[in-house]
């Protein structure tokens, strides 16, 4: 009797694990998105899940290289979605001559409408492929300016927009992060910051590499007030560890920055330029979350609070992060993962 009980738990506990296996999602591949190839990582621990597909920053600051130390845990409740954006990553390997040149640059601009109408036929193919009505959008810092966009757009596609280190107004931001860090140099006697913000001058710049000086500065004074990230979020997965990835990884970052903050002298128009929310992103027709670094200047609090005190949703929320900055933090996660959950009226 007792053999056959344990027969019984043990044969119990094997068809667990293997329908456990069966839901399970591990998908890395090219998606034709947009007339070209784009990176895409799907992964869960149960397919029927709630999907998130989480929008990156920089415009290249790609996350499918990561090993899974930042949002891992989260794929027992919910399946996480990766993308490389056109001119990021793996996505900008696969399309890119070798050696990337100039004329490659100009001849293939990157503008928010084209990336914004990627993402959203990306999320219609996330939609049918994994049989869900909605899925959940999460856009950090550049990925902020693609969500807005894309939830203002298709708000039949999401069930929820989070915007964390929210851009509002381009111009208008790294104006206030100019004046905001000029300030701080002062008060520190920092000559070597004063030096280089008065040759540089106030943006905007239509130079990528002064933009690039300023940002630095930028992170510079972020850094003193925040807590950061653990070292280990940025180890790389094995199998993105290596010299191509890496240059990949790099010249993405410096194409897709080049269009973000312009550059006059290759007949380069900034993406980040033409961003105003507060012009025309007020109105949202699903539930809104800001998740706000209270130490970040580049996207300001005082900014970002202003947008979202003028913005229409049916539930809007205002999280404000003590001791994060512009970037994550693991406090700045736990924030993102409340909103997600509140959003899908989950415990």
């Amino acid at each position: 009797m007792k053999l056959k009980l344990l027969l019984f738990l043990f044969l119990s506990v094997l068809a667990g694990q293997l329908a456990a296996q069966t839901n399970s999602i591990n998908e890395e591949k090219f998606i034709p998105i947009g007339g070209i190839e784009q990176w895409v990582t799907i992964s869960g621990a149960d397919k029927t899940k709630p999907v998130i597909l989480f929008l990156h920053g920089g415009p290249g600051s790609t996350m499918s290289q990561y090993d899974d130390a930042i949002y891992g845990t989260w794929k027992k409740e919910f399946v996480l979605v990766y993308w490389d954006q056109r001119g990021a990553g793996r996505t900008f390997g696969r399309n890119a001559p070798e050696p990337v040149t100039e004329e490659y640059w100009i001849e293939h601009p990157l503008t928010v409408e084209r990336m914004v109408a990627d993402g959203i036929e990306l999320t219609e193919y996330l939609v049918k492929h994994l049989g869900k009505q909605k899925i959940t959008l999460v856009g950090t810092s550049w990925g902020s300016v693609l969500g807005a966009s894309m939830a203002l757009k298709r708000p039949d596609l999401f069930s929820a927009y989070i915007g964390h280190s929210q851009v509002v107004n381009g111009e208008e931001g790294f104006l206030h992060a100019f004046n905001t860090v000029s300030k701080l140099a002062q008060a520190a006697k920092d000559e070597e910051s004063l030096t280089k913000l008065a040759s540089l001058g106030p943006p905007p710049y239509g130079d990528a590499r002064k933009s690039g000086q300023l940002m630095r500065i930028i992170k510079k004074y972020e850094r003193q007030n925040a807590t950061p990230a653990p070292a280990t979020w940025w180890k790389l997965a094995s199998a993105y560890d290596n010299e191509k990835d890496a240059q990949h990884r790099y010249d993405g970052d410096d194409y897709s920055f080049l269009y973000f903050a312009g550059h006059k002298a290759l007949g380069i128009t900034s993406m980040e330029a033409a961003v105003n929310f507060m012009r025309d992103g007020l109105h949202y027709k699903i539930p809104v979350y800001f998740i706000q670094g209270e130490e970040d200047i580049l996207t300001a609090k005082e900014l970002t609070k202003a947008y979202f005190d003028k913005v229409k949703a049916p539930k809007k929320e205002f999280v404000l992060v003590p001791k994060a900055a512009h970037g994550h933090n693991q406090a700045v996660v736990e924030a993102q993962y409340k909103a997600v959950k509140k959003s899908l009226n989950l415990r």
